[in-house]
């Protein structure tokens, strides 16, 4: 289901050059979102030993704008990284990115922010959405409690992104509720001392991976079967030991 990092055509979804600069442009709250994660997670966090390539999990997040069809209400969704390496100096077996779908969000203040939705949704309406996006008719992640991404090649490209930065082109497979696709991938990246902050997204539809999109009252509400993902990821430059005082990128 981004962490504003990743553009992808799974089967048929194609995404436009439009959406690619949408993605790219993304506000600068995303950055700051992540940011705030890692911040709050500094002080019970314990010392960690990265290696280039590294994902720096509590200031990477993925994002999902989540469409509606009738009556139904537009979502934001947030979720979390259980590990993650990428090594973009590597053209071939990449890296893998893992993705603990049991920790997605439904419309929290800060994904909406990400996001671009306006308003707020109250906890009540919030649980609903999640009970719903979490069990066993959408996402089940009692059976499937991680979603995978296989980086197999890595091609730098020679244009720059719509931000001025370097793109590179990810090639891989996305495993999501049991089902895997291929997916081809634009992110672009910026360096930050010691980091390299990862950021674009993706187009996808829930049914090309055995997913039936939320729908009741016949169909009268519901949501779409196109997501747009966003992803803002902080991989590690070089080999360092970072202390949960020093936590933030």
């Amino acid at each position: 289901m981004n962490v504003s990092w990743f553009r992808a055509r799974p089967c048929a979804a194609v995404l436009t050059g439009a959406l690619v600069w949408c993605v790219l442009t993304l506000s600068a709250a995303v950055a700051q979102v992540g940011q705030q994660g890692a911040t709050n997670a500094a002080g019970s966090a314990p010392a960690q030993s990265l290696e280039p390539g590294d994902v720096f999990l509590p200031s990477s997040r993925v994002y999902v704008s989540v469409g509606k069809t009738g009556f139904g209400h537009e979502h934001a969704v947030v979720g979390q990284l259980s590990q993650g390496r990428i090594r973009l100096d590597v053209p071939q077996n990449s890296g893998q990115l893992v993705f603990d779908m049991r920790t997605f969000v439904a419309d929290t203040n800060a994904a909406r922010q990400a996001i671009g939705l306006e308003g707020t949704s109250d906890a009540s309406t919030q649980q609903q959405v999640n009970a719903n996006m979490l069990g066993p008719d959408v996402l089940d992640v009692a059976h499937y409690p991680t979603a995978a991404f296989n980086v197999g090649v890595v091609t730098r490209l020679p244009q720059p992104s719509a931000r001025g930065l370097t793109q590179y082109q990810l090639d891989g497979e996305l495993t999501l509720h049991g089902v895997s696709q291929p997916i081809q991938i634009i992110a672009d990246a910026e360096e930050r001392n010691q980091w390299i902050h990862l950021r674009g997204g993706f187009t996808m539809l829930q049914s090309r991976f055995g997913i039936t999109p939320f729908a009741k009252a016949f169909g009268a509400i519901g949501v779409a079967d196109q997501l747009t993902v966003w992803g803002d990821l902080w991989l590690t430059k070089e080999p360092q030991t970072v202390a949960p005082s020093a936590a933030s990128p």
